[in-house]
């Protein structure tokens, strides 16, 4: 199965031409037969965490306002993982959606919102998903940090990790090596659990923020197979070698 990693521009809080980004993507994918799509961690909105007002580009997801807002990424063929600042019971979560057949079939939540402080609650559970041939969990930059989340999915039979991440960081503050710690923490997730990690970040400057962009693929050895370019769009692919299974079931079903 073929599973990619967008590293898409670093826009600015709220940009209108992100989901036509993700939707250029989206065909491209069909039309190398890719089945995973994994886009950056609060690629629709910004992080909440950088903004005066934390709220305003929060989506529910119920009602289907999350299904009517990814609608343009809708796909027979590919399921897309799309990161967003979701809105329930008073709360902002930093989460990412499985979107797959035009339906939200899945939200995972954030489970370390931040090294210092956020504005996001943090989540509480580590589900996984299962696309055609493939189960996989998703784990959002910061979690990427901590062996329990990727090993809780790993045990729940997860081949594969998904890591939405938004490494965009004030001017002062951004730094290379963060690229490179971003991959050492993919490599040990990879060799402790025996799957592939899928890394996908944003990059570039919005005049406020920058990003050198740590998208990137390790094998289940620890063998980085991918890496995409510094401070620029990339799109990364792999086939992942997985078990026989079929259908799509996931332990949270919105």
């Amino acid at each position: 199965m073929k599973v990619a990693a967008y590293q898409a521009p670093l826009l600015t809080a709220g940009s209108a031409e992100v989901i036509d980004l993700i939707q250029e993507r989206v065909v491209w994918c069909e039309s190398e037969q890719v089945s995973i799509l994994c886009c950056p961690e609060a690629i629709l909105g910004g992080l909440a965490d950088y903004s005066e007002n934390p709220a305003r580009f929060a989506i529910r997801t119920d009602g289907g306002h999350l299904s009517r807002v990814l609608a343009p990424l809708a796909s027979d063929t590919v399921t897309s993982i799309v990161g967003f600042t979701e809105l329930a019971d008073g709360q902002l979560y930093n989460a990412a959606a499985v979107f797959h057949r035009g339906r939200v079939a899945g939200v995972y939540r954030k489970l370390h919102p931040a090294i210092r402080r956020s504005v996001y609650s943090a989540g509480s559970l580590s589900p996984v998903f299962r696309v055609g041939e493939v189960t996989f969990g998703i784990v959002i930059c910061n979690d990427s940090n901590y062996f329990e989340p990727s090993r809780a999915m790993a045990t729940q039979g997860a081949r594969a990790i998904f890591v939405p991440t938004n490494n965009g960081l004030p001017n002062k503050r951004a730094y290379t090596k963060l690229v490179q710690e971003a991959r050492a923490a993919d490599i040990a997730r990879a060799v402790e659990n025996r799957v592939w990690v899928i890394r996908a970040d944003v990059a570039g400057e919005n005049g406020e923020l920058m990003s050198y962009g740590s998208s990137g693929i390790v094998d289940p050895d620890g063998k980085v197979v991918q890496q995409a370019s510094l401070r620029s769009t990339d799109l990364r692919v792999v086939d992942i070698e997985t078990a026989p299974q079929s259908g799509f079931s996931t332990s949270v079903v919105v």
